[in-house]
């Protein structure tokens, strides 16, 4: 197997995993707002705000992404794909997981504003920490690709 192919496979679970988890997050926070909605409509602002928190993850895939493309290179050596393909398949299941666990305490808080309570503080500080893993995910990637030699073209 060529070392880019590896390289591409981590690229594309990096991308790919952190995307669908964003947008699985994003469903699970959204089915909250319209059963919330129902309840209390004049919460959207606080409903479009937690709901959107999910994304975040696919966003930090997409940066990722920026910071290892200059790697990509068909002389790629096979220990710099191993590295991407670690780092891909990291980056790619935290961003997934992490992602679907935030949807959940989002749409937990969702569902509290729905009924009248006044949880929108709480539910953010409490989103932030299934977060928290993706960014040191993507600090990881970060310090991945700073050990990688660079590329010869």
């Amino acid at each position: 197997m060529e070392p880019i192919l590896l390289a591409y496979i981590g690229i594309g679970f990096l991308t790919g995993m952190s995307f669908i988890g964003s947008a699985y997050g994003v469903t699970i926070a959204g089915n909250a707002v319209v059963g919330a909605m129902k309840k209390n409509p004049d919460a959207l602002g606080s409903y479009i705000a937690l709901s959107a928190l999910p994304s975040s993850q696919g966003l930090y895939g997409f940066v990722a992404y920026f910071l290892l493309q200059q790697y990509l290179v068909e002389s790629i050596p096979l220990i710099s794909a191993c590295a991407i393909l670690g780092a891909g398949l990291m980056m790619g299941f935290s961003g997934f997981y992490s992602s679907i666990r935030q949807a959940q305490v989002c749409a937990n808080g969702i569902a509290g504003i729905g009924a009248g309570h006044n949880v929108f503080s709480a539910t953010m500080v409490m989103a932030v920490f299934p977060e928290l893993y993706a960014i040191l995910a993507l600090l990881v990637v970060i310090l991945i690709g700073g050990t990688l030699p660079a590329p010869i073209v």
